[in-house]
């Protein structure tokens, strides 16, 4: 008989955790382990998604909480909240890539909608998503997310968002209104 999974907890972030979501995000998005899931980068971006003193920000900001998702002793997902007016930022969001495709994301994403409301009383979500990943974008829009067409350019030059491999590369803004 197998033993069920243990049931998903969620909590705010602390610098101990600092290194596994390092980790964690780094597999979701870039080198070959990101090719376990299916939100890979890897053919759109090299070099690394985001750092220690990067995490450590969004753990520290009075207005962000990075939200930690586990299953037992393990961190099988991450997103960042950030308050800012009358909405909240969804962005940092990583799934483990061995974990993709079973519906984690999604509990994932509703939590941190319910926790944004809850939390901040905001009355949308907003994100921005490279303009290419039409697969990840055609995935937010089947959770209500909506494009707005608004662009805003990707950072090259600037290694800290990765190194592209492709000169088409934009933000686009998604929304969402919160319930």
């Amino acid at each position: 008989m197998d033993t069920p999974a243990p049931a998903l907890t969620f909590r705010d972030a602390t610098d101990g955790d600092v290194d596994a979501l390092v980790a964690l995000i780094e597999s979701a998005y870039r080198g070959e382990s990101s090719r376990a899931g299916w939100t890979t980068e890897a053919d759109i971006l090299e070099g690394r998604r985001t750092d220690a003193e990067g995490v450590l920000e969004v753990v520290k900001s009075p207005d962000s909480r990075l939200l930690i998702v586990e299953r037992g002793d393990r961190i099988v997902a991450c997103c960042q909240l950030e308050h800012r007016g009358d909405h909240a930022y969804f962005g940092m969001f990583a799934v483990s890539p061995t974990l993709q495709g079973a519906g984690l994301g999604k509990t994932v994403i509703e939590e941190a909608e319910r926790q944004a409301r809850a939390t901040w009383g905001v009355t949308e979500m907003h994100m921005t998503v490279i303009s290419v990943r039409d697969d990840l974008i055609a995935w937010y829009e089947r959770r209500g997310y909506s494009r707005t067409g608004r662009m805003t350019p990707f950072p090259y030059g600037d290694e800290r968002f990765g190194i592209p491999l492709r000169d088409d590369l934009r933000f686009e803004l998604l929304v969402k209104k919160l319930a």
